[in-house]
């Protein structure tokens, strides 16, 4: 193992004598490489972040409550806690009218043992197509902003992993030019003078 000492920060841009132009270009790499990562990440990030919640707030415009009612018994036995919001819940199908005045049917969750007829509050989108509640805007945001991180961190990792190979290249290149003056050079280490 080799022996390094004390860290000295930004090393690669300290004069001298026996740094190379291959140590000057892999300085100028990686920084090269660490602002285009963090530009990527960042840029990336905010427009995916406006993107999500920019649909999310579309969705919620858009997106409309409709009560639909059942076309069937629920299946499981009567909820008694009809009032309570944690009651169990089952697929049960449902037919609803769209405000073009068409009708249509799907599967929405109802309390268990719902008799036929009971009415449903479903979310339809503007073709009358069953959708999920759509979020509020404090679950938009949180969405948003979670989203755009994971996207800002997947597409820095680009950028990130390109420098990284780079780097090794020159790294590779920098040990075959030692390589080759130590193969001119180190022979004559073995004279002597005198």
């Amino acid at each position: 193992m080799a022996f390094r000492g004390p860290k000295v920060w930004l090393w690669r841009w300290r004069r001298n004598p026996l740094k190379r132009q291959a140590d000057v270009v892999e300085a100028w790499v990686v920084l090269g490489a660490w602002v285009f990562t963090v530009l990527v990440a960042v840029s990336a990030g905010l427009a995916v972040d406006r993107s999500v919640e920019h649909r999310l707030a579309r969705e919620r415009v858009e997106w409309r409550p409709a009560v639909a009612r059942l076309t069937e018994r629920a299946p499981g036995p009567v909820d008694t806690n009809a009032g309570s919001v944690s009651g169990e819940r089952v697929w049960g199908k449902v037919r609803w009218t769209a405000p073009d005045g068409s009708v249509h049917t799907g599967q929405a969750r109802v309390r268990t043992g719902s008799a036929v007829g009971s009415p449903v509050t479903v979310w339809t989108d503007p073709q009358g197509r069953l959708v999920t509640r759509p979020a509020t805007v404090s679950q938009a945001r949180m969405q948003a902003a979670m989203t755009g991180a994971l996207m800002g961190v997947a597409a820095a990792a680009l950028p990130f992993v390109g420098g990284r190979v780079l780097r090794g290249r020159l790294e590779r290149r920098r040990m075959e030019m030692w390589d080759a003056e130590w193969a001119l050079l180190g022979p004559l280490w073995g004279r002597t003078t005198g």
